[in-house]
């Protein structure tokens, strides 16, 4: 049962000895070291070693912070450790070991309380949604024409208008100005129905 170690510090001007002697000491035939704060998501030591790992291998690090930056992150990498068919044990953290029944327990438990954390920040998020649209509060993407822009934009359109030349008199996106013509479409041949009559009326 091979034990591989991995050791990571924040910043450079720290030192990966005392971690690197804690690993050796619990019998790591290797020791993966990065000096990498544990906030970034690209480690490529951490996921070099769990590459590594086959089935009854098993991955070692000194403490819990050392491998993840939250209970999430921990579930996550773990998770893959456990595909791959292999342990993991914590020195300073011992309920953390997958190759006991009792670490197993602890870390199964753990998983249900980020999940039922989870749900509730969900439960919670839906609410107060809820109560926001009840006062009149408008999700998703802001209009960005009031609804006088919006039919005067598909008369010029009507009119013979490019729907450049509109965008830029409204100061948006072209694409807006299209999804508008694509959405409006019997609005915008009324429209063009009203200016048609305008226009015979005047000549007449």
């Amino acid at each position: 049962m091979p034990l591989y170690g991995y050791a990571r510090v924040s910043t450079r001007d720290q030192d990966l000895a005392a971690q690197d002697a804690e690993l050796a000491a619990a019998g790591c035939v290797k020791v993966y070291r990065e000096k990498v704060s544990g906030a970034k998501t690209d480690r490529p030591e951490l996921a070099k070693v769990i590459r590594r790992l086959e089935s009854g291998d098993v991955l070692v690090i000194t403490r819990l912070d050392r491998l993840a930056r939250s209970t999430r992150d921990l579930l996550n990498v773990l998770d893959e450790i456990g595909r791959r068919g292999a342990g993991f044990k914590s020195l300073k953290d011992t309920w953390a070991d997958t190759t006991s029944a009792h670490g197993r327990l602890m870390l199964t438990i753990l998983g249900g309380l980020a999940e039922f954390e989870r749900e509730l920040i969900r439960a919670r998020t839906g609410e107060g949604r809820k109560r926001a649209m009840a006062k009149g509060v408008r999700f998703g993407r802001p209009i960005k024409l009031t609804p006088h822009q919006r039919q005067e934009a598909l008369q010029r359109l009507a009119a013979g208008e490019t729907q450049t030349d509109v965008a830029r008199t409204y100061n948006v996106g072209v694409s807006t100005i299209c999804r508008l013509a694509a959405a409006s479409p019997f609005e915008q041949s009324a429209v063009g129905h009203q200016s048609a009559v305008a226009r015979q009326s005047a000549v007449a």
